[in-house]
């Protein structure tokens, strides 16, 4: 499936694009995964948003691109999600190799570090990251971290 890719700062979004962006990542990580957090936080404001848009719009994967120097002193992506009716498309795969594209985009030759969940290790080690931590909970669920030059 080819999916329409934007990139946007937080006050390029329009009101229905957050909107929709919000709901997904509630619908995943707050709902399926039964884990209450503050999903909404103050990295959001100085994020690039990646969305891919099926050709009907519909918002199918997001991923949050972050500047060194605020989550980490590395580059950051973060909230990495497909939609769950989108599942089994590998649609994850090709949204962190266009994350990664983006990131090059934004900011070149930076170091990424990401906050995985760890079942995610060998995904995210297919896509050039290495684990840099141990395990360590976060909010109920287990994540390590990675890096990838």
């Amino acid at each position: 499936m080819k999916l329409i890719w934007h990139t946007k700062t937080f006050d390029e979004l329009s009101t229905l694009a957050l909107f929709n962006i919000l709901k997904l990542r509630q619908s995943v990580f707050v709902v399926e995964q039964q884990c209450a957090y503050p999903d909404i936080d103050d990295t959001d404001a100085v994020a690039q948003h990646m969305c891919g848009y099926a050709e009907s719009g519909e918002l199918l994967a997001y991923a949050r691109l972050i500047k060194p120097g605020v989550s980490y002193p590395q580059a950051s992506i973060g909230r990495v999600v497909v939609c769950p009716s989108a599942r089994g498309l590998r649609l994850g795969e090709v949204l962190m190799q266009q994350a990664l594209i983006e990131m090059g985009r934004l900011y070149p030759n930076q170091v990424i570090k990401i906050g995985a969940q760890e079942h995610l290790e060998k995904f995210y080690t297919r896509l050039g990251f290495e684990r840099s931590s141990a395990m360590y909970m976060e909010d109920g669920i287990p994540h390590i971290h990675m890096l990838r030059a």
